[in-house]
């Protein structure tokens, strides 16, 4: 890979980012409604209910989370699609930057415009509600990590529907993430779930990264053999997933339809 063409097209986004006001205020607009919306539910949980001891940390850390991972993979999605909704996406092809550059740059492009809206969205939420996602320590860092690339994955994988199938393809990228929600277990343990979806569940990283963020707030614990769960599972996704964005590249330039896109 190299370097200066993944640095030009991670510029590219970056002036479209710093250079429009409306980006910037959509960036950070939605997840702060999002934490107050959560912040206040969560605070009426507390008042009454004995379910959580800490219901607003609980249940506002796990939403802070998930919107990262929600915006991760929005924000890539967003990039991918500007490139054709500007017809520039095949001028991206003519140039001699690969596949993998492209993936590297919005990756990177996308964990900068997702900490735009994360960072003083978290903040926020100290002197509001009092809470903060920090004080997870330095596993928040492991946690963050294993969210991005599971966003990028599934950015990746809705960008693969888009070459292969174009623009049509473009409401599944809105609906994804809404669509795993349910069996990520976000908001509750698993054993809420039918046993039959629990099978399904395991499946996901989600499920155990926020078990994790639970039994950090509940109990003031952590198990090293969960982390090592999700970061295997997402890794197994990241790499399934390249692997059918390239194959969709290649279908696509073999039927023609990249130079539709756009259109």
């Amino acid at each position: 890979m190299n370097l200066n063409r993944i640095y030009g097209l991670f510029l590219r986004h970056m002036y479209l980012i710093i250079g429009s006001v409306p980006r910037i205020i959509d960036l950070v607009y939605w997840p702060t409604i999002q934490i107050l919306l959560w912040g206040f539910v969560s605070k009426f949980f507390t008042l009454n209910s004995d379910y959580y001891n800490n219901t607003v940390g609980v249940i506002l850390t796990a939403a802070i989370l998930y919107d990262f991972l929600f915006r991760s993979s929005i924000s890539y999605n967003i990039m991918f699609l500007e490139e054709i909704w500007s017809r520039n996406f095949t001028n991206l092809f003519i140039t001699p930057i690969k596949k993998s550059e492209i993936i590297a740059s919005l990756t990177i492009t996308a964990i900068i415009r997702t900490l735009i809206g994360l960072v003083p969205v978290s903040l926020f939420a100290i002197p509001l509600f009092g809470v903060s996602i920090y004080e997870i320590g330095f596993i928040l860092f492991a946690l963050l990590i294993n969210l991005h690339i599971f966003g990028i994955t599934l950015g990746i994988f809705v960008s693969s529907g888009l070459i292969r199938y174009g623009p049509s393809f473009e409401n599944i990228a809105w609906a994804t993430l809404f669509l795993l929600a349910p069996l990520g277990c976000i908001y509750y343990p698993i054993e809420i779930l039918p046993d039959w979806l629990q099978s399904v569940a395991k499946s996901l990283p989600l499920v155990y990264i926020f078990e994790e963020v639970r039994n950090i707030l509940i109990y003031q614990t952590y198990s090293v053999i969960n982390i090592f769960k999700a970061t295997m599972i997402t890794f197994l996704y990241f790499a399934t997933a390249v692997f059918i964005f390239y194959i969709a590249f290649e279908k696509s330039r073999e039927r023609g339809t990249l130079m539709n896109m756009g259109e």
